[in-house]
C-alpha cells in the first residue's frame, strides 16, 4: 500500500509549490469554504489593512455595503476625515477580539457603554473610537448620541450582511482597571490623560484571544443564521509595543498568535473561514516585494496581488466569471464622487499610528 505522500498534488510539497516558482505564480493558497458573488452582501470591520480589502472590492464592482454613510453633502474629504467610508460602521480601526466583543455586545445585546469619557481643550472624545471626530465633539450629548448611530449601525451591518470580513491586528491592548473595558488606544495619545492607577497595559494571550473571538462570533450567528464570517489577520507590523519587548519580536508574538487563533476557529466553525492576505504580504517566499521602504506600509502591488489571489481562489472553488480591470466605484450607499488617488500617509486611518509620534527621534520635532 503506498503510503499518504506518494498521492499529494504538487502544492503540498514547497519545491514544486514554492521553491521551484517565481513567487508572483505562487497559486491555491485559499481554498475557501463558501462563495462570495458579486451580489453577496460584504461588510468589514478591523484593523488597518481591513480599509485596502473594502476598497479592492468596491473598485472590482462586489458589494461593500456601508451601514453608516454620514451626512448627506459631506465632500470626499470631508467624509474621509470623519471616518465615514473607511469600515461598514463609523467605528475607526476595531484592533482586537476584546475590542469587537465590546462593540457587539453594547450594538446586539443592549447592554450599555461605561460613561467614561475623554476631554481635552473644551471638546470631548469617544475613549472607544477617539480618532473618527478630528477636534472631538462639542459636547458629551453629542458624542453619545453618535455612538448611538454607530451601534444602530453595527446592528444593521450584521442583521444584513452575508458575509463580514474582521481583520485583525493586534493582541496589545489598554483597558480600565475599573471596569475592563478596553480602550481603542492608550489614554494620552489621541486624547484623555493617562493614569497608571487608572489603566492598565494587556498583551492578550491564546485563551483569551479564542475566547473573545467565539463569543463575538456566537454574538453575530445568533443575530443573523445566514452570516458567513471571513478572518485575516493584518501584515502590518506594530508600531510600538508596550510590552517589554523588542518590537520586531512583539509584532511575531502577536501575528503568531492571532494566526494560530484564525486557524482553530476555521478548523472548528463551519461558517467561519481565513484568508491568507498576511501570508502573502509577510512571508519570505515573497522577498518584502510588497512592503514600502518602512517596512510597514503595504504598497498598492501588495493589495493588488492579495485581492488577485482572493478572487482567482474563489473562481477555482465556484467557478466565478473572471474579475475585469479595478474599476474605482463610490461606495454602493453613497451618491458622492469617487475619493481621489491619496497618498502613503494618507492611505490608512489608524489610531495605532499615532504612536509613531512619540519615537525618541519625534518627541522634540
Amino acid at each position: 500500500m503506498p503510503h499518504p505522500y506518494e498521492t499529494l498534488p504538487e502544492d503540498r510539497f514547497w519545491r514544486t509549490a514554492v521553491a521551484d516558482r517565481d513567487a508572483m505564480e505562487i497559486s491555491g493558497l485559499w481554498k475557501p469554504k463558501y462563495a462570495v458573488r458579486r451580489r453577496t452582501r460584504i461588510v468589514t470591520a478591523g484593523s488597518c489593512f481591513a480599509q485596502h480589502f473594502a476598497k479592492a472590492l468596491v473598485a472590482r464592482r462586489y458589494r461593500w455595503v456601508d451601514f453608516e454613510p454620514g451626512p448627506a453633502g459631506l465632500t470626499p474629504a470631508q467624509r474621509h476625515d470623519y471616518h465615514y467610508g473607511t469600515f461598514s460602521f463609523r467605528t475607526g480601526n476595531i484592533y482586537t477580539p476584546r475590542m469587537l466583543l465590546q462593540w457587539l455586545t453594547w450594538a446586539l445585546t443592549g447592554a450599555e457603554p461605561p460613561e467614561e469619557v475623554w476631554e481635552s481643550g473644551g471638546r470631548f472624545y469617544d475613549p472607544f473610537r477617539p480618532g473618527v471626530e478630528p477636534g472631538g465633539f462639542a459636547s458629551v450629548d453629542e458624542l453619545q448620541a453618535s455612538r448611538r448611530d454607530t451601534l444602530a449601525a453595527i446592528a444593521a451591518a450584521v442583521k444584513g450582511a452575508d458575509v463580514f470580513v474582521f481583520t485583525m491586528g493586534l493582541t496589545e491592548a489598554w483597558q480600565s482597571r475599573a471596569s475592563g473595558v478596553e480602550y481603542a488606544v492608550c489614554p494620552g495619545t489621541v486624547a484623555g490623560e493617562f493614569d497608571p492607577e487608572a489603566h492598565v497595559f494587556v498583551n492578550h494571550g491564546f485563551a483569551a484571544l479564542m475566547a473573545d473571538m467565539t463569543a463575538a462570533l456566537r454574538l453575530m450567528f445568533r443575530t443573523n443564521r445566514r452570516l458567513m464570517v471571513l478572518l485575516t489577520v493584518s501584515p502590518v507590523p506594530l508600531t510600538a509595543t508596550a510590552s517589554g519587548n523588542h518590537v520586531l519580536t512583539a509584532t511575531s508574538h502577536s501575528k503568531s498568535l492571532l494566526r494560530a487563533v484564525a486557524s482553530e476557529l476555521t478548523r472548528d466553525q463551519v461558517r467561519v473561514d481565513y484568508f491568507p492576505s498576511y501570508e502573502i504580504i509577510t512571508h519570505p517566499a515573497y522577498r518584502g516585494r510588497f512592503f514600502a521602504p518602512n517596512l510597514r506600509s503595504v504598497l498598492p502591488e501588495g493589495v493588488d496581488h492579495v485581492m488577485s489571489n482572493f478572487f482567482r481562489d474563489q473562481a477555482a472553488a465556484f467557478g466565478e466569471a473572471g474579475t475585469p480591470a479595478p474599476i474605482v466605484e463610490p461606495s454602493p450607499l453613497s451618491d458622492e464622487p469617487a475619493e481621489p488617488e491619496l497618498t502613503e500617509a494618507e492611505e490608512l486611518r489608524c489610531e495605532e499610528e499615532i504612536l509613531a509620534a512619540f519615537a525618541p527621534d519625534q518627541r522634540n520635532a
